[in-house]
Formats: C-alpha cells, structure tokens, sequence
C-alpha cells in the first residue's frame, strides 16, 4: 500500500492507495498496472503474476500475489509518504483506505 501525499489538490490525500494509474496511449490494462507498480514501488511484476481481473466502472482492477522476496525488491518512487505490506484483509479494514479501492479488494477476497 502508498500513503497518498497529504495535499489539498489531490484526491484522498493521506489514505491508503494501492499501485495503479491511466493508461499511457493504447497500453493495455495488463501493461498499465506493470508499469505504474515498477513506477511507483519498484516491482517488476510479470503478466502471469496478475491472478485476478476485474472490470470496474472507474477502471480494470488487478490482484497479485507476491513472493516472500518481494519486500526487498520494493524501491519507493516519488508519490506519496511512503509504503507498507499488508494483507488484503487488512487493507479492507483500515478507516484511511480509499473507500472504492476498498470495497474493489472486497470483492476478490469474496470471490
């Protein structure tokens, strides 16, 4: 997870996000989210590391399990205050996590 920046002129600053952005020209979903998690965290993830899609009305949600290794991988970039590892149970939990990312985790811990 990234602690959003705590600026006004953003949305939801200072919550929980999770790795993501817009899409780049005619990138794909799949190549969207590889990106903006090597950009914002530093992993280098693989296609077949996504294990769940889904379509959303605000965008494609992804889900991936990591290895254990993953946390020594993670370099963080320029967004936010900082990162934290938690399990997805967790996430959903948290009173600062953005709300529609939230209930998008929901869902694949219910599917």
């Amino acid at each position: 997870m990234l602690r959003r920046d705590d600026r006004p002129d953003i949305p939801w600053p200072g919550r929980l996000d999770l790795p993501g952005g817009g899409r780049d020209g005619t990138e794909t979903a799949e190549a969207c989210v590889l990106r903006e998690a090597c950009e914002e965290i530093g992993l280098v993830l693989a296609v077949e590391d996504l294990i769940w899609r889904k379509q959303f009305k605000r965008g494609v949600f992804f889900a991936a399990h990591l290895p254990e290794d993953a946390e020594t991988r993670i370099v963080f970039g320029d967004e936010g205050q900082g990162w934290m590892l938690m399990h997805a149970e967790a996430y959903v939990a948290r009173p600062e996590a953005i709300p529609h990312f939230a209930d998008m985790v929901r869902r694949y811990l219910n599917q």
